[in-house]
């Protein structure tokens, strides 16, 4: 009953007006297809919002680590690590001195001990003694250009004779583990998006694939009357594009609130290293182009799977 309702219907519209282009509403209906009642939009929305967050996370982190590298890049901190609070401030004294005549200083600062006993309140406590736990004095040292080696080693021999407890260490290696974590983080994130990617393909590849079983019969009468497998295929093209195009904008929608109030969130914490991690105007138009990329593996998975069933059925 089926195969000659299909058949009587492909007659009919190819007696009134040719087979020969099947395009516009009567291609559609040769093959009809279910969109919003189908499972496509829903599991590209899905995917899409996840791929949004995932990215956006991903540029997040690769701000917050070119931020707080570019930072770092010219900073050092000397520490006098030394019991005597006297000979601690000596040699203090003696280190600013001759660091402020060094050619790649720009600026040398001690801090204060008020700051340091803020810095360290969580770990010692209010109103630590000093004296039964010394605290190095620190230098924070601004250079001219990016902290190197060579400079680093010319600045210790020059303080070796008047502060010999100065250790002299580049600021960024201090957070060169913060930096390795940031990066396995941003590859985390890529795979990510690469997977969900996939599985967005592996749905459409899955709906085509049914929809092509359950429209057997229709296609094996178009190909009676000289339908070819391209036209069949950009049948299919227009729904799932059509269904990915819906599916794309619900998650694009519901990816970019997510990433708005997460932001909100990690603004709140007032720290300025995470405020590094903002995302630029690039960003967001990069974030905008993820439905556009989802349609268009959507379409090109849906015509490689149909043409490539149509060359077995046929």
């Amino acid at each position: 009953m089926k195969r000659s309702k299909a058949r009587s219907h492909i007659a009919s519209a190819s007696l009134s007006g040719g087979f020969s282009v099947m395009r516009g509403d009567r291609a559609s209906q040769l093959v009809p297809q279910a969109r919003l009642a189908g499972p496509i939009p829903w599991v590209i929305a899905i995917m899409v919002a996840l791929t949004v967050i995932a990215a956006a996370g991903g540029l997040a982190l690769h701000n917050l680590a070119e931020s707080a590298r570019s930072e770092l890049a010219g900073g050092a901190t000397v520490q006098i690590v030394e019991a005597l609070p006297q000979e601690r401030d000596r040699q203090a004294e003696a280190s600013l001195a001759l660091l402020a005549r060094h050619p790649a200083v720009a600026s040398a600062e001690r801090v204060s001990d008020a700051e340091l006993e803020e810095l360290l309140e969580p770990w010692l406590g209010v109103g630590a003694d000093r004296e039964a736990v010394p605290i190095p004095a620190l230098i924070d040292l601004r250079l001219r250009g990016p902290a190197t080696e060579a400079q680093l080693d010319s600045m210790r021999r020059l303080l070796a004779d008047e502060a010999p407890a100065a250790r002299i260490d580049a600021q960024s290696a201090w957070l060169r583990p913060v930096f390795s974590a940031i990066s396995s983080l941003q590859w985390l994130a890529f795979a990510l998006v690469v997977l969900l990617g996939l599985t967005s393909a592996a749905a459409v590849w899955l709906a085509a694939r049914s929809a092509l079983g359950s429209n057997r019969n229709t296609i094996e009468v178009v190909h009676l009357l000289g339908g070819t497998d391209g036209q069949i295929a950009r049948i299919f093209q227009r729904s799932v594009g059509f269904d990915a195009a819906l599916g794309g904008s619900a998650g694009l929608a519901l990816g970019l609130a997510a990433v708005l109030l997460m932001g909100r969130q990690f603004a709140g914490l007032g720290s300025g290293m995470v405020a590094g991690g903002g995302l630029s105007p690039i960003n967001w138009a990069l974030l905008a182009l993820v439905p556009v990329i989802g349609v268009m593996i959507a379409i090109l998975t849906a015509r490689l799977t149909v043409m490539g069933a149509l060359r077995r059925m046929l």
